[in-house]
């Protein structure tokens, strides 16, 4: 499936922008997100942003330049820049971290809205990926480090198997963090969220 790669001005990892970019797909640099890219050497097929946080680049390249005063985030532009060109499968870098919290806590809201148009989304960050589980998560036994689970709706009913936690079936609520640093197991299973909306939070 061709992915549409994001990179923001949060914190990067070393090693988050060496992923493998395939002929159909895009790289969108949201505001300040084209500094790091620059500095790699790394051309992206656009960028869109306010640039209050960064100069406007001296770009040769397609530039979408959005109002300071908007109800979306640079990065949320960017998501819904990718869903209008047809893209379902995105990669959000440089989503995490950073100076504002409310800017990593507004990309995991925005997980969800694409998720309710029909795509997937994942934050990165090094060895953390955040993303939303609605349905069936599956698991081989290459899989390591935590994993917790945080209801997004009032409450979620979640099975687990091949966790080492594993409670069966628990009802998850958006008020108390039950689900967090759960691990998985090294025998591979099945995360399955029968109602409600979770977001997953994997670190290494």
């Amino acid at each position: 499936m061709k992915t549409c790669f994001i990179i923001g001005a949060g914190s990067l990892a070393e090693g988050d922008l060496a992923f493998k970019k395939g002929a159909e797909d895009i790289l969108i640099a949201a505001d300040a997100g084209y500094i790091p890219l620059f500095a790699a050497g790394i051309t992206p097929d656009l960028i869109v942003g306010d640039f209050d946080s960064a100069a406007k680049p001296d770009f040769s390249g397609d530039i979408i330049t959005l109002p300071v005063v908007k109800d979306d985030t640079d990065v949320g532009f960017a998501l819904k820049e990718g869903l209008r060109r047809g893209y379902e499968s995105f990669v959000v870098l440089g989503g995490l971290g950073g100076e504002r919290i409310s800017h990593s806590l507004a990309n995991i809201q925005l997980l969800s809205y694409v998720r309710s148009r029909g795509g997937n989304a994942v934050l990165k960050r090094g060895g953390t990926r955040v993303f939303i589980i609605d349905g069936a998560f599956e698991f081989g036994a290459a899989e390591a480090g935590s994993i917790s689970l945080f209801a997004l709706s009032d409450s979620a009913e979640v099975s687990l198997r091949g966790t080492k936690y594993d409670g069966g079936t628990i009802m998850l609520s958006r008020a108390f963090p039950l689900g967090v640093s759960n691990a998985f197991s090294g025998t591979g299973g099945r995360i399955e969220v029968r109602s409600g909306e979770v977001a997953a939070v994997t670190e290494r």
